[in-house]
């Protein structure tokens, strides 16, 4: 039997209209909108889109957007000073610097120099150790998005047994530490698997719920699955072109066989990626609560 698509685009539009719904609550009763600045170093095509879906998702929800675009040759020191001048400005909530940045700009450095209040990508130290204590004020934007995901699809998370293939700061390491917390959508036992993992298929094949970030094109294979698994794939592979010039894109998990297997899997593209985004709107919305004060 074919697994259940789960379809973060169609969970993604439901979180945004109550975000919008919440946004216009705020501004009739305190006269206030979340605000978000969106830094862009350089022309990287790919950043250049990412940026955009940003803004376009902050105008629709109604908040004050400003994109700031930068030459390539901008100094560290100069994007050091701009970020400041955010970390300062009362009517931004949310500082995002897309990364990747240019040659000779730390990339490290650049983001410990955000205001951790405004990092609604939850990069910052401060709020990687706050998420470790399970106390955070933003959680990272597709950890996030791939919790939410599988709470609203019904997924039992609560005594599972979750592996999580990949150990990056973006998404394994921080869906791993979400999941094993006391909690709502929580309380796994959650095993993490990586490049050094002697035998990633005994692991995979124990799972309830497995969610794959290995960055590998179909990396998972359906005999890797156990079944009735619940699969979550990362992945975003660019594998060729149509004829008119779309991206052929393919995830971490080989989906067809994988289908046959799981009982819920999430599409590449579709699945995960449209969640990033609305989390991150949904931090900003949060940032410009505890800014003003305002209690839920």
């Amino acid at each position: 039997m074919a697994a259940k698509l789960l379809k973060g685009a169609d969970v993604a539009k439901e979180i945004r209209e109550e975000l919008k719904a919440e946004v216009e609550a705020m501004k009739a009763k305190y006269g206030v909108v979340p605000g978000l600045v969106t830094i862009l170093v350089g022309e990287n095509p790919a950043s250049q889109s990412y940026v955009r879906a940003k803004q376009k998702t902050a105008h629709e929800l109604g908040f004050y957007s400003v994109q700031d675009n930068q030459p390539a040759d901008l100094s560290e020191d100069k994007l050091l000073a701009l970020i400041d001048k955010y970390n300062k400005d009362p009517k931004i909530d949310g500082i995002l610097v897309q990364l990747p940045l240019p040659k000779g700009v730390d990339e490290n450095k650049i983001l410990l120099s955000i205001d951790p209040g405004k990092d609604v990508d939850a990069f910052h130290p401060v709020n990687v150790g706050k998420l470790m204590i399970g106390k955070p004020d933003y959680l990272p934007c597709t950890p996030a998005g791939i919790q939410e995901l599988l709470v609203r699809s019904g997924a039992p998370i609560e005594g599972a047994e979750v592996v999580v293939v990949g150990r990056s700061n973006i998404v394994g390491k921080p869906i791993a530490m979400m999941l094993m917390q006391k909690g709502k959508g929580a309380n796994a036992t959650v095993t993490v698997c990586h490049t050094r993992t002697k035998d990633v298929k005994f692991h995979t094949k124990r799972a309830d719920i497995l969610i794959v970030a290995a960055g590998v094109t179909e990396y998972v294979t359906g005999d890797m699955i156990k079944p009735g698994a619940v699969v979550i794939d990362v992945g975003v592979n660019e594998v060729g072109k149509t004829a008119d010039g779309k991206r052929i894109l393919k995830g971490d998990v080989a989906f067809e066989a994988a289908s046959e297997v799981a009982s819920a899997i999430t599409p590449v593209p579709g699945g995960v990626g449209p969640m990033t985004i609305t989390m991150l709107m949904k931090n900003t919305v949060r940032a410009c609560k505890v800014h003003n004060n305002i209690k839920d």
